[in-house]
């Protein structure tokens, strides 16, 4: 692993009395998103929080769709 593919740290994050987090601004220049964009929630409980741009979980479904298929077939 590149020193550039380590895992980075952005600093922290409040929550604020609504619920809203904002993204620190270098994760969201990183991933290039911007206001309006959907990103997917997905949480282990007691452990992580992840943030997957819609697009990007579009594609993750349809890969699986594509391999679920697969094993379909030879079933």
């Amino acid at each position: 692993m590149s020193k550039s593919d380590m895992p980075k740290v952005f600093g922290t994050v409040t929550i604020g009395s609504r619920g809203q987090v904002v993204i620190p601004a270098g994760v969201r220049k990183m991933f290039s998103i911007k206001p309006s964009d959907k990103l997917v929630v997905f949480a282990k409980k007691n452990e992580h929080i992840m943030l997957i741009p819609l697009e990007e979980f579009g594609r993750f479904l349809d890969h699986v769709t594509k391999i679920s298929a697969k094993f379909k077939n030879k079933i």
